[in-house]
């Protein structure tokens, strides 16, 4: 496809996906890809993450220009920690240099920014570099960027229910008033609606460990497109199928 004809797709998809109006509230991404990205090029793995950073500034633009109210990104699982210790400071360290470069960025888009995981074992400049962004940013009331980080989504469950049963042994709660909405209330981030949208890209049909309780009724749209190539269009091209779908949830 022509540049010309990419800028004149986009336009159309921009347009068409706005007059539907039906906008998923919520989406979230799993990021895969970057290392077959690199491999393919003869290029380390933390390459591909860089490249990768092109792919997460236009995702974030686009879902801010065009209302979406929160925005999640498969950052760093639980599971990375097995990846090659150099690999796993890299990259930390770029996480730590990204918050730091693309503050203005999101700033100018008003994007607030918050942060799902088990965040204590974060290295701790990375951590800092995440509470100073965070603070900055709290003033914003735009779209929602939250960044799952150290993050596992049978764990963020274990979580929940291990602070529910602290305040039944505490005497704040009891047993029989759990619920599916007040189990909800002790994840990592309740606020934030549930996932209307889950893009994966790089083909992979799994869900990895992601927002496991979050995701019970999105809608999933894989891509074989590769993170760091992943752009402006490829992203509207996922929020166009989730629109043209009709959502039951198990009903007729």
């Amino acid at each position: 496809m022509s540049s010309a004809r990419t800028s004149q797709h986009v336009e159309t998809l921009s347009k068409q996906i706005l007059e539907r109006g039906n906008l998923p509230r919520h989406i979230a991404v799993i990021m895969d890809g970057n290392g077959r990205w690199a491999r393919r090029r003869v290029m380390p793995r933390i390459a591909g993450h860089r490249t990768g950073r092109h792919a997460v500034r236009e995702t974030v633009r686009t879902c801010a220009e065009l209302g979406v109210e929160a925005l999640t990104l498969y950052t760093f699982s639980m599971e990375n920690w097995k990846r090659p210790s150099y690999e796993v400071k890299a990259l930390w360290a770029f996480l730590r240099e990204v918050l730091s470069t693309e503050f203005l960025e999101l700033m100018d888009n008003n994007i607030r920014l918050v942060a799902t995981g088990n965040l204590a074992t974060i290295p701790k400049g990375t951590l800092n570099a995440l509470h100073d962004a965070q603070a900055r940013l709290a003033g914003n009331d735009g779209m929602v960027l939250n960044l799952a980080l150290n993050y596992g989504g049978r764990q963020e469950i274990v979580t929940a229910a291990r602070r529910f049963a602290e305040d039944v042994a505490a005497g704040r709660m009891k047993p029989e008033e759990l619920s599916e909405s007040l189990l909800h209330a002790y994840l990592y981030e309740p606020d934030l609606p549930d996932p209307d949208l889950l893009i994966r890209t790089s083909g992979e049909m799994r869900l990895s460990n992601f927002l496991l309780w979050q995701l019970a009724y999105a809608e999933l749209y894989v891509t074989d497109v590769l993170w760091p190539d992943f752009r402006k269009a490829d992203l509207l091209e996922a929020i166009d199928a989730y629109q043209r779908r009709h959502r039951r949830f198990g009903g007729v």
